[in-house]
């Protein structure tokens, strides 16, 4: 009785084995048909291209010399990682349509080409963000270069985070640049290197245009990023972006409040508007804290929202 069911038990264990490796046959003959049919829907469905360089590009009216190789292949670079970096891209495109109707009109009335707009969109992607060096706001400007151009900056007010306020001080920066330099295109360079970075260079260098200077690799891929936004943002739909009006962001219509007193609890004054502290600080980013202490007297102006929720 013991031989009969120890010889049971190996036809059994036989049978489960062989049952075990045709499943798994089956198994890997699955997988591998639905790999290649992944990769066959992959391939139909998602095609990364090669971008054609597009001719007459220009900044500024100043135009890009594309016939020199490693210009190039710049470009080619940045219209790439542009145009592939989709989800950045798209809020590119997103906030553009709430903010650049703030920006243009100052760098019309400053005499700044409307492409200048496109800096702001590459030092912050429209955004009040901090650079590791210390640069704020739309235009990522330095604490001493916000100073010389009147923008008041200390731990209770940074107007370098008022995006119409930073706009005026980044045109005057480059209005100067470009009375130093003779183009708007070194101007654009001066404001990422700083003028000094970019003549000492130019005199390093025994050049006189920014195409011919070997540069850092931020200041190389500065003015080709600018110039490869704009192409895209130009041309949505060449690029792949497809979107209506209604998927843009706007900007919540507002009013102002003008205010030549101390403030000693906004949270509180906000309330006494009828909003709260968070829409206080979205209108206005450069109220840095919960007081404004204006010891001088000076006017500030608030935005609040004209429909009170």
């Amino acid at each position: 009785m013991d031989k009969s069911i120890k010889i049971l038990g190996l036809i059994a264990v036989i049978m489960i084995s062989s049952l075990l490796i045709f499943a798994v046959k089956k198994s890997d003959s699955k997988n591998e048909n639905y790999l290649k049919e992944g990769d066959k829907n992959t391939s139909e469905t998602y095609q990364i291209k090669a971008l054609k360089i597009p001719e007459n590009l220009n900044f500024a009216g100043e135009r890009v010399p594309t016939e020199n190789d490693d210009i190039k292949e710049r470009i080619d670079r940045e219209l790439l990682v542009n145009t592939y970096w989709q989800s950045n891209t798209m809020l590119f495109f997103k906030r553009a349509h709430k903010y650049f109707p703030l920006i243009e009109p100052i760098l019309k009335k400053n005499g700044i080409p409307n492409d200048f707009k496109y800096l702001a969109v590459i030092e912050s992607g429209l955004q009040n963000v901090t650079s590791p060096a210390g640069a704020k706001g739309f235009w990522q400007i330095l604490d001493a270069t916000a100073k010389e151009s009147g923008l008041e900056v200390n731990s209770n007010v940074d107007e370098r985070y008022h995006v119409e306020k930073s706009t005026q001080a980044a045109c005057d920066y480059l209005k100067a640049a470009k009375a130093r330099f003779g183009n708007w295109t070194l101007a654009a360079a001066a404001y990422n290197a700083g003028n000094r970075g970019v003549s000492g260079k130019m005199e390093t260098q025994k050049v006189s245009s920014y195409y011919d200077l070997l540069l850092g690799d931020e200041t190389e891929r500065y003015i080709l990023r600018i110039v490869a936004v704009k192409e895209i943002m130009s041309n949505p739909e060449k690029y792949g972006f497809i979107f209506e009006k209604e998927d843009l962001y706007t900007a919540t219509p507002t009013k102002i409040i003008e205010v030549n007193t101390p403030i000693t609890d906004i949270a509180q004054y906000s309330k006494d508007l009828g909003i709260n502290y968070k829409i206080m600080k979205l209108h206005n980013p450069w109220l840095r804290e919960n007081t404004l202490e204006n010891k001088s007297g000076k006017s500030y102006q608030l935005k609040i929202p004209v429909e009170i929720r």
